[in-house]
């Protein structure tokens, strides 16, 4: 078993998991049924269950580095299946979050520029605007022309539109955002 990165029990991932969500990591007795029940683990190196037990193991450094964290849909398919409420979902998104703030975040270019599109179309519609993700997307990744031959035909199927839907309280997301960016200062 690797060594803890910290030694004080104040200043270990457990406790700042604890500080930030209200979740004992350590409940976690390692079932595997969040991870049996992810849509995603199959694409996962550390699968839900893995990371739950890399934060018991305080391997901060492992996990923010690790993509897992980012292949997370945050579906919370995990959470609902815990018997012990750990909230796996929750430590996930904790966990993204603290990457993000020390710019560790993921090391593949798209998986990144997938998260920030998705965000950026939220931010600015309420709600998912596919035309204008994909376009986002593409210019974020780089992969320009990556899958453009599918646009015609999800146009003809009503799949993309050309303008994007807002939600009516459009201002009350900007609000959520603006809260999580002062939160996160």
């Amino acid at each position: 078993m690797p060594r803890a990165e910290s030694t004080s029990s104040s200043h270990t991932l457990v406790a700042e998991i604890e500080r930030h969500t209200g979740i004992d990591v350590r409940a976690c007795y390692q079932c595997g049924k969040c991870s049996a029940g992810c849509p995603m683990s199959s694409e996962m190196r550390h699968k839900p269950h893995d990371i739950m037990r890399l934060a018991q193991q305080d391997r901060r450094d492992e996990l923010l580095d690790d993509e897992s964290l980012w292949l997370c849909i945050t579906c919370e398919t995990c959470s609902a299946r815990c018997p012990n409420a750990c909230d796996p979902a929750r430590v996930i998104d904790m966990l993204r979050e603290q990457a993000a703030a020390a710019g560790r975040g993921p090391q593949q270019r798209a998986i990144r520029a997938f998260h920030d599109a998705f965000l950026q179309q939220v931010r600015g519609n309420g709600r998912i605007y596919e035309a204008g993700f994909m376009v986002s997307y593409k210019i974020r990744s780089g992969a320009l022309i990556q899958d453009v031959a599918n646009a015609p035909g999800m146009l003809a199927r009503g799949k993309l539109h050309i303008l994007p839907e807002r939600v009516k309280d459009l201002e009350d997301v900007r609000r959520i955002f603006r809260a999580c960016e002062e939160d996160a200062s």
